[in-house]
């Protein structure tokens, strides 16, 4: 799962621009300007750089949540199940699943090595409501990385609803352990579940800290 550690990176940013802007591009291009911003960013933040995990959970929740439809990949990800649940449980599946995203995937920005990111040549019409942006990731010394981006069109622009990693989708990466879940203990289950990983996480994170 760590490999997906340059989703977030990349993530973030999708925000630098500011949401004005972001409704403005197309999202080949927006990807391809903030994806360079973001990398100048994590550079030279020297907090972040020597761990600091709390400075990143800031910077996510702050700048990367209104670009991704976070609605979108909890329907994803929790699959037919979803219909079982009531709209009280869908938000809080919503809202367990975006934290646990943010918690988990933070501690990777600490670990940027100057990696760069090439963009594959797309084409945008008008009329697309649903494309995906194609990007490799360069690592000193290591194997590159293709990463696509799966943006879908609302009336506030541009929004990310999966990303995947290698021929991996981070949505499916969750769905068989969520649908396990589900069997076992229900929607409350699958909650109670979140619920407990992201408090583990954020435990986690308070000793870090210490």
């Amino acid at each position: 799962m760590k490999k997906f550690f340059v989703f977030l990176m990349l993530a973030a940013g999708l925000a630098l621009a500011g949401p004005s802007r972001a409704e403005d591009l197309p999202p080949d291009v927006l990807v391809k300007n903030v994806t360079n911003e973001v990398l100048e960013v994590v550079k030279k933040d020297r907090e972040i750089q020597n761990g600091n995990t709390r400075r990143v959970v800031q910077l996510i929740e702050a700048k990367v949540l209104p670009h991704f439809n976070f609605t979108h990949m909890t329907i994803l990800a929790v699959g037919r199940d979803w219909r079982q649940a009531n709209p009280a449980q869908q938000k809080a599946l919503t809202d367990e699943f975006k934290d646990l995203l943010v918690r988990t995937y933070s501690n990777a920005f600490t670990s940027y090595k100057n990696q760069t990111v090439s963009f594959r040549p797309m084409r945008v019409q008008p009329s697309d409501t649903d494309v995906t942006v194609r990007t490799e990731v360069v690592q000193p010394g290591g194997q590159p990385v293709k990463i696509d981006y799966a943006l879908e069109k609302t009336p506030a622009g541009w929004k990310v609803y999966d990303v995947t990693v290698e021929a991996s989708s981070l949505v499916m990466v969750y769905r068989d352990q969520f649908g396990q879940q589900v069997r076992s203990g229900g929607i409350d289950g699958l909650i109670a579940f979140l619920h407990s990983k992201n408090q583990g996480a954020e435990s986690a994170g308070k000793a870090v800290k210490k």
